[in-house]
Order: structure tokens, then sequence, then C-alpha cells
């Protein structure tokens, strides 16, 4: 196992779920599952004591939910990246969960290779949502009476510089760090150090945020 694997939590509380995945994470060379947890509560304590880089976090859950959990979890100082992992694609499940401060949402029945990466995505600090989630998310978006939202938006974005426009306007096409390089020119550590002045400045805490504030905007 490398010393550079990426340490997973698995919080669900179908131990059937929590097998299912552990088994299917445990034979990766890059992936170390650091342990389980049954509920949202007993995921924010197992957080504070394995200190993993991604959770695997169940939405309907007893004590705390899975939603609750995220939000607890944002606000620690060093919070692990989250993938929402659910039955259902409902839009208050992936809004919510997104408010909440999640890097991803999943469907449980996204094929494993798509979790897989999906986890290797979010602990690089990229979002990743599934098709569905996001073409829910972007309807929502599009289909909410927005004139005023719209203003206001174009207005926090007139506080970036040239440089961060365009990387906010490549985030909001769903690009990662890589390819907003490829396409900019830019190194990943100089596309990464954008995407920190744009959290500052837009006053958000994750890259999809960056992306709702640009399409509110009109601009993609």
């Amino acid at each position: 196992m490398s010393t550079d694997a990426v340490r997973v939590l698995v919080v669900d509380d179908d131990p059937l779920v929590r097998s299912a995945l552990v088994l299917m994470l445990g034979g990766q060379p890059d992936v170390l599952v650091v342990g389980e947890a049954v509920d949202g509560l007993d995921g924010v304590e197992r957080v504070r004591e394995l200190a993993p880089d991604v959770v695997l976090m169940d939405i309907r859950m007893p004590r705390m939910s899975g939603l609750e959990a995220t939000e607890a979890l944002h606000r620690h100082p060093d919070p692990p990246h989250v993938i929402v992992l659910t039955t259902f694609d409902a839009d208050d499940h992936v809004v919510g969960a997104l408010a909440a401060g999640a890097d991803g949402f999943l469907l449980k029945d996204t094929p494993p290779a798509q979790i897989l990466e999906a986890i290797r995505t979010v602990a690089e600090g990229d979002p990743m949502l599934s098709p569905s989630a996001t073409r829910t998310l972007i309807s929502r978006i599009r289909d909410e009476p927005g004139d005023d939202r719209a203003e206001v938006a174009r207005g926090r974005l007139t506080v970036l510089t040239e440089r961060e426009h365009e990387v906010a306007l490549a985030v909001a096409r769903g690009l990662t760090n890589a390819e907003i390089g490829r396409e900019l020119y830019l190194s990943v550590p100089t596309v990464k150090a954008h995407v920190s002045k744009l959290f500052e400045k837009l006053a958000v805490t994750n890259r999809v945020q960056i992306a709702i504030c640009v399409h509110d905007a009109g601009l993609v």
C-alpha cells in the first residue's frame, strides 16, 4: 500500500452497504479504508480519530443525517472531502448536500470504477457529481426566477482579475485543475492558487458554488 494512498472513511447505517464499499475499495493500491461508521454522529467522531482524506457519506441515517454530519465536518479547521452517496436523486438532496459543503454527490448504483474515480478526484480538490445530479442542479438553477440573482452574481464577479475570471468560467464548465491548466497554459499549482482566490473573493466554500455564481450571472 502506498504511503500516499487516499484515506477513506465509510459512513452508512446499512452494514451490507458498508461491507460492499469496503470490499470494493480494499483491492486498490492507492486507496486505504481507515474505518467505518454506523451513522452521521459516529462518522463525525471517527473523523476526529482517524483523519481521513475522503468520507463516503450516506444521507438518510439515524441520530444524525449525512447532511447534518457533512455540515458539522465542514466546520472543522481541516475538514475531509465528503462524497454523498444516496439511493435518491431528488433536487433537495443534491442542493442540500452541496450547500452543506459536500465535494461530490453520487448514486449508490454508480459503477465501482466511477466511485473510485470520484474518490481520487475529490482527494485532488476537484468536485465530482454524477451526470444525473449535475443535470438536476443546473436545471434547478435555470428554472428559478433570477433577475435579481443574476445582477448580484455579476456584481460578485466584478472583483475578479481577468485570469481569475477565466478560471471561474472553466470551473463552471466542470473542468478539473489539470484540464484548466492545459486550456489556459497554467501549471496545476497556479490553477489551485487561482481557485483559492476565487473561494476568498466570492465567499464560497467549494467549486460547485463558483459554478452556481457563474451560471447565475448567465455566463455559461
